[in-house]
């Protein structure tokens, strides 16, 4: 029987004196935890070691990733006795499927500096505590990276799920190539590859994606003495600008709006040029003309000594305001043939298969209101009886089917109405909602211009569809509420910035009601 106490515990790499080696796995549903666990398994036993393979499950990412844990010993003649699960500070090899879960298995104390060798993908998958925050509540993977190569012995990081999709596959056999090419197991590369060749299932794409990963984590530099292995940064993308295409009278308007955005102040053109395409694809090239008016606005009243801040601000949070989201933008970006293939491609549809897809919407009668022209669309909202009787029968949860011609049809025919929407409702509250704000900061530009361009920020507020919408504008709302109690204030553009920020914080306001709240007790302008 073999004893796992810290003199018998192996370095990474383990030599044929290391009994034990233990590894540990990570990750969620989906990224074929269990497969490379058999993976790795089957590669010990073909090198004449002796290995058990655990699984503590998780929920996704509610309660964690489920852990795969293996021990593997070489084969003496004696059994040796395995843990069911890692320890603290007792693991020598840990793969993390994602980079969070590298940095969640570091809080938990299963990487240390003299021992682990961490692997982990440094693609993202938004964690649920992410994705409720309202505004920007990811967390930092430069802090991750930086704690990785603290933490770890060796720390290998690329982007593994992107190499498993470029080669048709799941991230189990990019993730099997890149502990290979480490050499943290005393296993010939031949064997990994047989073990994946005797799967039987998607062999080709797997071989694939582990030759590549293999190669990649052989590019990461060997450290010197007493130093950790450091992984060579991912070679930035390269993004081609493609030509513009189709009738000669939009590409001639097209490129008219393009010379614009070109004669613009040079630290303002990428992001008016990002705001412009926007617009364009959100409506047309006269929409995409008064974009660059309105900016042209904040343009005139700002200078190269304040770094352009104000007008780009505008140019982004302008964009923004004029590309709302209605029930014509919902139903025309749901009909696209780009949003198609991207479907089938996260799906994983093979060619000539069928796709089924099912829409879910829940209209209510201010969506539909706001789709009908202006006179029509108040004079029902003007009525809460003859609203509330059309609401009866309109606020319901629907399932429409795309893939079939009478749903396509439908969401295809909502969409086209974009053509009419500047006679719509809808457009005509949203217009007037865009002129206040806009006019408010500007206002305030010659006099406070740090103040203007927080009011711009605030925009950022306002996002969403449906019910998501209204309370984001509530917020909004409640945010320039406290512009009376502190204009004239020196620091009046820092409190309306840490107002955004508490609301952007929490979804039910409660820590910008506390802001408000300080706000009031502020004493008068001196």
């Amino acid at each position: 029987m073999l004893d796992h106490s810290a003199a018998l515990r192996p370095k990474t790499g383990a030599s044929d004196d290391s009994p034990v080696i233990k590894l540990a796995v990570l990750a969620v549903g989906g990224q074929g935890g269990g497969v490379l666990a058999d993976w790795i398994t089957d590669v010990a036993e073909r090198n004449g070691y002796i290995a058990q393979s655990t699984s503590v499950a998780g929920v996704a990412q509610r309660t964690g990733a489920t852990i795969y844990y293996i021990e593997m010993a070489r084969h003496t003649g004696r059994l040796p006795v395995f843990a069911l699960s890692p320890s603290q500070g007792d693991v020598d090899i840990l793969i993390a499927a994602e980079l969070m879960e590298a940095g969640r298995a570091i809080i938990r104390g299963f990487v240390t500096p003299e021992r682990t060798t961490l692997i982990a993908s440094s693609h993202r998958i938004a964690a649920v505590s992410e994705k409720i925050e309202p505004g920007d509540g990811r967390a930092s993977s430069e802090k991750v990276h930086a704690t990785a190569q603290a933490a770890a012995k060796r720390f290998i990081a690329f982007d593994m799920e992107r190499i498993a999709a470029e080669n048709g596959t799941m991230i189990s056999a990019s993730l099997l190539g890149a502990l290979a090419g480490s050499d943290a197991l005393p296993f010939t590369r031949e064997s990994y590859e047989q073990a994946i060749g005797a799967g039987g299932r998607g062999v080709k794409a797997s071989l694939a994606a582990f030759g590549a990963a293999y190669d990649r984590a052989r590019g990461v530099a060997a450290a010197p003495a007493g130093k950790k292995a450091v992984a060579k940064p991912a070679a930035p993308e390269v993004t081609s600008t493609a030509k513009v295409s189709g009738p000669e009278t939009l590409v001639k308007g097209w490129q008219e709006l393009a010379a614009r955005v070109a004669a613009l102040p040079e630290p303002l053109r990428d992001m008016a040029g990002r705001g412009l395409k926007k617009v364009v694809d959100y409506q047309d090239i006269p929409y995409g003309r008064e974009y660059l008016d309105r900016l042209g606005r904040a343009v005139a009243l700002d200078d190269a000594a304040r770094g352009y801040a104000l007008s780009i601000a505008a140019a982004k949070h302008l964009a923004n305001a004029m590309c709302y989201d209605d029930m014509i933008r919902v139903a025309d970006l749901k009909t696209r043939s780009t949003r198609d293939r991207r479907v089938r491609k996260e799906v994983g549809v093979k060619e000539g298969s069928v796709l089924q897809v099912t829409e879910y919407f829940h209209p209510r009668i201010e969506e539909f209101c706001g789709t009908l022209p202006v006179g029509l669309g108040s004079y029902i909202e003007s009525r809460p009886k003859l609203a509330a009787f059309l609401d009866r029968r309109i606020n319901r949860g629907r399932h429409i089917r795309t893939d079939s011609f009478a749903g396509f049809a439908m969401l295809w025919f909502i969409g086209g109405l974009r053509r009419w929407r500047r006679r719509l409702l809808r457009h005509k509250i949203e217009v007037e909602h865009l002129e206040r704000w806009y006019e408010l900061a500007l206002g305030l530009a010659r006099k406070d211009y740090a103040l203007a361009t927080e009011i711009l920020n605030c925009r950022r507020l306002i996002k969403g569809y449906s019910d998501t919408h209204a309370r984001a504008q509530s917020k909004f709302d409640r945010v320039l509420s406290a512009l009376a109690m502190l204009e004239g204030r020196e620091d009046a553009a820092d409190w309306i910035r840490r107002l955004r920020e508490a609301a952007l914080k929490d979804e039910k306001g409660d820590m910008l009601d506390g802001a408000l709240k300080t706000v009031a007790t502020l004493g008068p302008v001196s």
